[in-house]
């Protein structure tokens, strides 16, 4: 038997991180068994349903590298199947038509919900088969509807019994009858609800296993009711555990928005290998505990029994900017770009470039060999693609800003630095072959005859050259930036140290 497994979003909104790990565990599992992997869109709810949530589940699954196989299925094309398969089971007296008026359905509505809160509350069961219109006969009912009255459909619940199915994360469940109502299958306006379109298209679908967030455990025993009902093979459940927010309340879009968007971490420049990785480990880990997989390997690794049962938390800091994200999805992002491959950074840096308007199309030509070293040098300190635009601007513009702490540091401490940078600059000059080992040697033979220590010529141009306090080696960055913009920006600091002078500030 192939594996065949689904994501079915509803396009109501972005793609939720939620959302996105179902997707990720479903395309796993497909790809680890050799199965497929589908995608439908649940887009009944017209009124909330938009085709840039249909376009932002679609790039947010690219984004991540899921590839669906097939075509999508739009679930509200199949809302005649759905409809069919009501008549079938009211047919086989499996379901019947209730003509309960509207008003008094929706007032008999939230008294069950009371009901339920209180039966939630007790632990008892509470009687769903009061309906008069339950066992009204065929002939009567397709009279009734034939005469223009209004009726909703329900499945008819047996009084006794329980459901039984065993969750491949979860093991064995089972719920009374009693405890489920006669379920809507379709309004008195003849639209489909959700428990019956999702059971007719994972059959029209044949879906082999259906991986979904936990709170789904409750409509899984309606739908196994739905499949008996229909004749039609069950498929193998596992309900994934719950992500939570950092006070292990539900993480959701209402209460923590753009946080549980996928589009966030794309717009902030974190690395869709690196965000696809950290995902994976929420809820699940893999048998030799190792954190950093390639897709293949998670593909290879990836199972079902590894699961978790317990909540994962979701650990982001709203109230810190460095971290108003998950403290170990930022880690793993860092990790991923000072360590992948250049070549595969390469265009990730090149697309946050552009849209920073710091691309040059040399860069694509002759400097290709000059960005790919000099990538190669300024990742060790970054977090997130958005740190090569601003960090690393330095490199890429002569417009770049200075940090207070890398001044206050590096050029307020010494007065000197005025007439020493510059004529750093003209001994930089001198040096016929440029680069990090000559440049070195260059400013230490100049530390050494203006007797002053080499670290104090090495900060100062530090900050002179690229704004920051910190960096990669301070020869290479001489190297990289090459003789004339390093002397230039030495230079600099001539009218620069007389503004702060002018401040008192030197």
């Amino acid at each position: 038997m192939t594996t065949r497994v689904r994501f079915a979003p509803s396009p109501t909104g972005y793609l939720h991180i939620g959302a996105a790990r179902s997707a990720l565990f479903n395309w796993l599992y497909a790809r680890q068994t050799g199965g497929k992997f589908l995608l439908r869109i649940e887009d009944t709810d017209l009124q909330r349903s938009t085709d840039e949530s249909t376009r932002s589940i679609i790039d947010g699954m690219q984004w991540l590298g899921l590839v669906h196989d097939d075509e999508i299925v739009f679930q509200s094309a199949n809302a005649d199947k759905h409809r069919a398969a009501a008549n079938q089971l009211i047919a086989a007296g499996k379901a019947y038509r209730d003509f309960t008026p509207k008003a008094e359905r929706n007032d008999a509505t939230v008294k069950q919900g009371i009901a339920e809160r209180a039966r939630a509350h007790s632990n008892e069961g509470v009687d769903q088969r009061g309906n008069p219109f339950r066992d009204l006969s065929l002939a009567e009912s397709d009279q009734r509807a034939a005469a223009g009255e209004a009726f909703a459909v329900r499945l008819k619940i047996p009084r006794a019994g329980k459901t039984h199915f065993t969750d491949l994360v979860y093991g064995p469940q089972e719920r009374d009858y009693s405890e489920i109502e006669d379920l809507v299958l379709l309004r008195s306006d003849g639209h489909p609800l959700y428990n019956l379109s999702v059971v007719i298209d994972d059959i029209e679908m044949a879906i082999t296993h259906v991986i979904r967030g936990q709170d789904h455990l409750t409509n899984t025993h309606k739908q196994v009711l739905l499949y008996e009902a229909l004749g039609a093979p069950i498929p193998q459940f596992a309900h994934l555990p719950l992500i939570l927010a950092p006070n292990k309340g539900k993480l959701s879009k209402r209460k923590h928005g753009e946080v549980v968007s996928l589009t966030t971490y794309r717009d902030r420049g974190f690395v869709p290998a690196a965000f696809r990785n950290f995902l994976a480990l929420l809820g699940w880990a893999p048998a030799e505990g190792k954190e950093i997989l390639s897709v293949d390997e998670l593909m290879q690794q990836f199972s079902l029994e590894h699961i978790h049962r317990s909540p994962a938390v979701f650990n982001f800091q709203e109230n810190d900017p460095r971290h108003w994200t998950d403290e170990k999805a930022l880690w793993m992002n860092a990790e991923y770009i000072r360590t992948m491959p250049v070549a595969d950074l390469l265009p990730l840096v090149k697309a946050e470039l552009r849209a920073a308007k710091l691309w040059r199309e040399e860069y694509d030509d002759d400097g290709r060999e000059w960005l790919a070293k000099t990538l190669d040098l300024i990742r060790q300190r970054f977090f997130t693609l958005k740190d090569f635009s601003e960090q690393g601007r330095a490199y890429f513009s002569d417009d770049f800003d200075f940090e207070e702490t890398a001044v206050s540091k590096n050029l307020r401490k010494d007065p000197r630095l005025k007439e020493l940078l510059p004529a750093l600059a003209a001994e930089l000059e001198k040096v016929t072959d440029f680069n990090a080992a000559t440049a070195e040697a260059a400013l230490r033979k100049f530390a050494e005859q203006a007797d002053v220590k080499a670290g104090l010529l090495i900060n100062g141009s530090r900050t002179m050259l690229t704004g920051q306090a910190v960096g990669p080696s301070m020869f290479e960055v001489f190297e990289i930036l090459g003789r004339q913009r390093s002397v230039e920006r030495l230079r600099s600091g001539v009218p620069w140290f007389d503004a702060l002078n002018a401040l008192g500030d030197v």
